[in-house]
């Protein structure tokens, strides 16, 4: 249905911004925020009828009240919630600055589930809804120099599969978004480089860091066809828990069945062994 309002958080650039103009293109209605009105306001004029731009800070629980309360003033209910904003963070475990860290945790995991919060009492007295949240293939696999960042993105798989099972007799539906590499400013500026350098991470930390950065720009994911999916999937009356984006993102995943298996498989005696005897 066309009438459904998509809530949709940083939409200054990336996926966000891609994801805004194709929900408006389709004739949905949308709330696009940003901390800076001003980096969203031309979507929003494009479509003055189905759009309005609402400043968010994900960190701050008073522009949050505040961007959810205007949502639902003006159109009455939120239907789709997608949880975008996010930042990233380079540097070995050891190398990582704490404060750093913290900001991260603050925007990619603590912010989204903020909002969720704001939102779901709506979706709740209405018995329907679908959440996006934005994680990443690093949400289900650990990569060398992106430690903390997996951590905030494994936090935001597992807080989406329970809230999933929370929510799904209330006629909510959760969806978590795991991309692979995409042309956005993720490598780019979004995400910031410890200070501290440590030479024992040279062939780990530091070599996956100057990959990474070194194919911002050219990553083989399109924003515009992610953009795509994510509508696809809300249209889709039984959408999946997890929405893997990327070839890059499927061949991460099924590595990571497999290591999976072949351990609980290699240590199944050890495993079963741990349990009292059965009487």
């Amino acid at each position: 249905m066309k009438d459904k309002v998509w809530f949709i958080t940083g939409c200054s650039t990336g996926f966000g911004r891609e994801l805004a103009k194709e929900v408006l293109k389709d004739g949905y209605k949308a709330v696009v925020t940003s901390r800076e009105v001003n980096d969203v306001q031309d979507i929003v004029d494009a479509y003055p009828e189905n759009a309005m731009a609402v400043k968010l800070d994900v960190t701050n629980a008073g522009e949050i009240e505040m961007a959810v309360g205007k949502a639902l003033q003006h159109f009455g209910h939120i239907d789709v919630l997608v949880n975008n904003a996010g930042i990233g963070y380079f540097g070995a475990i050891e190398e990582s600055e704490e404060d750093q860290v913290r900001r991260m945790f603050e925007i990619n995991f603590w912010g989204l589930a903020a909002v969720t919060k704001a939102v779901l009492p709506g979706m709740r007295a209405q018995r329907s809804g679908h959440i996006l949240n934005v994680a990443s293939i690093g949400g289900l696999v650990g990569f060398p120099a992106v430690g903390f960042y997996n951590a905030t993105k494994f936090a935001v798989d597992g807080y989406s599969d329970a809230l999933s099972k929370e929510v799904a007799p209330l006629g909510i539906k959760v969806t978590v978004i795991c991309p692979s590499g995409f042309r956005t400013d993720w490598a780019g500026r979004s995400a910031n480089n410890s200070k501290i350098v440590i030479d024992d991470y040279k062939a780990t930390a530091e070599a996956n860091k100057s990959n990474i950065r070194g194919y911002s720009g050219k990553q083989p994911g399109d924003p515009v066809k992610a953009a795509k999916a994510m509508v696809k999937v809300v249209e889709t009356e039984n959408p999946p828990l997890h929405l893997l984006l990327g070839v890059a993102a499927l061949k991460g995943a099924r590595n990571k069945l497999e290591v999976l298996r072949k351990d609980f498989d290699a240590w199944e005696a050890t495993t079963t062994g741990a349990d009292f005897p059965q009487e």
